[in-house]
This record gives structure tokens, sequence and C-alpha cells, in this order.
């Protein structure tokens, strides 16, 4: 993303549609923390804009279908992606069960066991970033952290409390 002023290749707010639906006030909670911390830092530029950012990015599930879309600070609509959550589930999973494992782990194992896991637990979801970078590549141009942030709200999405 360089040569482009990024302090406008960013998103502004996230919204998440209906269709995502609800679920606990604690989801509820971690999804508005998931949402806060993408807005607070992120590089995201649809590529081929030539307009320009700030951005707002629309989530919804559509089909069972992770939609994306994209529109200028104003409102005005930039590009819509649909994304497959297919790649996504099985690292989805095994996340949550290896999140199970470690919040277990803290309250039963030594320090050497919970930092294993913890470990495993961050290369999981560096995988999940990973992959969500790679599907979004040629659509949409994000960072590493921005994909971590984005990942984070993936998983949100898919807990259902």
């Amino acid at each position: 993303m360089s040569g482009r002023d990024q302090t406008r290749d960013r998103l502004i707010d996230v919204e998440l549609d209906e269709t995502i639906g609800r679920s606990t006030p604690d989801v509820e909670h971690e999804r508005a923390v998931a949402i806060f911390d993408l807005i607070e830092e992120n590089r995201f530029r649809p590529v081929g804009d030539e307009g320009s950012g700030p951005y707002r990015l629309k989530l919804s599930l559509a089909e069972q279908r992770l939609v994306f879309a994209v529109s200028r600070e104003n409102g005005a609509a930039v590009v819509t992606h649909i994304l497959s959550l297919t790649p996504l589930r099985r690292i989805v999973k095994d996340y949550y069960l290896i999140c199970e494992s470690y919040y277990e782990a803290i309250r039963s194992s030594t320090p050497s066991h919970i930092e294993a896991i913890d470990m495993g637990r961050r290369g999981l979801h560096n995988e999940g970033s990973q992959t969500l970078m790679d599907r979004l590549a040629g659509k949409i141009e994000i960072d590493f952290d921005t994909a971590r942030r984005l990942f984070t709200l993936v998983c949100v999405l898919h807990w259902r409390g």
C-alpha cells in the first residue's frame, strides 16, 4: 500500500448486518471489542479503488458466505465481495478447541503447559489470519495486523455463546 496516503487507506466503521444475528451479552461484548480494536488500527483499501478512503465495512452473511460491503466515509458504495467461509471453518473450530484448552489450563496447569497451549493458540490465529488475507488478496489490501483483527471478528461472529 505504499505510494498512497495511508491515513486514508483505513476503516473508520464496521457494522454487523442483522443477518449475523445476536447472541448473549458476553458474546455481544466480545464483538464490540473486536470491532473497536479493528477500527483503532488497520490498513484497508479495496484493490483498484482510485477514490479515497477512509472506508466503512458492513459485514453480513448470505448462504453461508461472508459479505464484505465496502463504502466511502459518506456512505457511497465502493465494492462488495462475497467470501466462502469453508476455508476458515476448520481453523475457527480448531481455534475454539484450543482456546477452551487454554482457559482450562489457566485454572489447573503449570506455567510451561499454559505457555505451550498459548503458542498453539497464537499459531492457529496466525494461520486463520493468513488464510483470510489470502482470501482477500486481489480484492482488498490489508496488512497482517488488520488480517489478525478481522480474523478475531470472524471468530467472534461464529461464537454463539
